[in-house]
């Protein structure tokens, strides 16, 4: 009896060691192989989602940092306390850096959790904002020949979809191209989950194609951003990073290299730059001063404007418009405010009114339902506390 129970055992393992073989094997011819880094880097770590500290998991490309210029401290520096309100939203959304510069000097900054000025944590979507900055100069040097030129002049493989002929860098940028794409950050099949873990991401944005007309109604995507590095990369002959360095993360002293995370060689443009507190402050200075820096005109200001306001034709009549080109906005609010907003609630925000910048660096965010305007809940109670907090300076 023994003996037989051995056998059924033995049997019974090798029909699960088959099972399992057969799992894996189809995951894999079927092109999910990502799904195993993914929960390598998520679930196995103890997250539900990616994290802001993962640039370690991932290949990064090095935007080098020149002679740093540092923040002037304003003479209240640190000198009014965060109001209860807002220690508590920052503290329950495990937040690990909060700036505000005003007046164009660094007014408040705390850190939590162990980090500091020099820790280095992932941008998530504010990446959005940065590669169309990025789109801006090259624009300015030519690079591309304008706004409206067909992404088929720089990705000919789409020259045989007629929807993809009639899609130009600016839907892109605006999110109007009308590309196949589903936005899900907590599903394991999804084309989003596989750009941020795969391997090879500029074929899987090439493989795909266009479902509605470009141009047209606004519509959220990951893709957008990530085809218009195909686009910069291809136009410049630089890697985005590199292009980044040059442009704007040099010119403007930033204090940190950063860091952008990979996928197959390529830079993965809707997430994942990877800065500190002070620096990506500056590149909410940099919209509020209208693409000036120092004397120097690093953006252009019609560029900063366009980026900055409500694209209106890209929302349906008596729709609240909160999008511009890769800029958030709600410009109903007073004061308005636009900014670059990230997964797990990273924030710039600016309050161009009250000459301020507002940077929130965290591990989650509020998800308690709006109750005050079109974006999320979290972003108002920091536009509001912070004029709170500085009203008598």
């Amino acid at each position: 009896m023994r003996k037989l129970i051995n056998i059924l055992r033995g049997r019974l393992f090798l029909i699960l060691l088959a099972v399992i073989l057969s799992g894996v094997s189809v995951i894999y011819l079927t092109g999910h192989g990502y799904l195993f880094r993914a929960v390598q880097k998520t679930y196995l770590k103890g997250y539900l989602t990616t994290n802001i500290d993962d640039h370690s998991d991932f290949e990064n490309n090095v935007v080098r940092a020149g002679v740093p210029q540092y923040w002037n401290r304003h003479e209240r520096y640190n000198q009014t306390p965060l109001t209860d309100t807002l220690r508590k939203e920052l503290e329950d959304t495990q937040t690990v850096g909060f700036a505000v510069i005003k007046d164009g000097r660094l007014w408040y900054e705390e850190y939590w959790d162990g980090y500091s000025d020099q820790s280095l944590t992932n941008s998530f979507s504010m990446a959005k904002s940065i590669t169309t900055m990025l789109l801006g100069k090259a624009l300015e040097e030519k690079y591309i020949r304008s706004i409206d030129q067909p992404i088929t002049d720089f990705i000919p493989e789409f020259s045989n979809d007629s929807l993809a002929r009639l899609c130009t860098v600016g839907d892109l940028s605006s999110m109007t191209s009308g590309f196949d794409w589903t936005e899900k950050y907590y599903s394991p099949f999804n084309p989003t989950t596989e750009a941020y873990f795969g391997n090879h991401i500029e074929k899987l944005m090439l493989k795909r194609h266009f479902s509605h007309q470009p141009g047209g109604h606004f519509k959220y995507s990951s893709a957008d951003t990530q085809l218009l590095a195909i686009v910069l990369k291809r136009a410049t002959g630089k890697s985005p990073a590199t292009y980044l360095s040059e442009t704007f993360w040099q010119p403007m002293g930033m204090e940190h290299d950063a860091l952008w995370s990979l996928g197959g060689g390529l830079e993965k443009s809707f997430c994942c730059v990877h800065s500190n507190v002070r620096d990506f402050a500056k590149l909410g200075q940099l919209l509020l001063q209208k693409g000036n820096w120092n004397g120097t005109q690093l953006l252009d200001t019609a560029f900063v404007e366009r980026m900055t306001t409500p694209n209106e034709k890209a929302f349906h009549a008596g729709e609240a418009m909160k999008y511009g080109y890769s800029i958030w906005m709600d410009t109903a609010h007073q004061p308005a405010f636009y900014g670059m907003l990230g997964h797990l609630g990273q924030r710039i925000l600016v309050v161009p009114e009250k000459n301020i910048v507002i940077v929130r660096l965290g591990k989650s965010k509020d998800k308690r339902p709006i109750n005050k305007g079109v974006l999320d809940t979290d972003i108002y109670y920091l536009v509001d506390e912070v004029m709170a907090m500085t009203a008598n300076d």
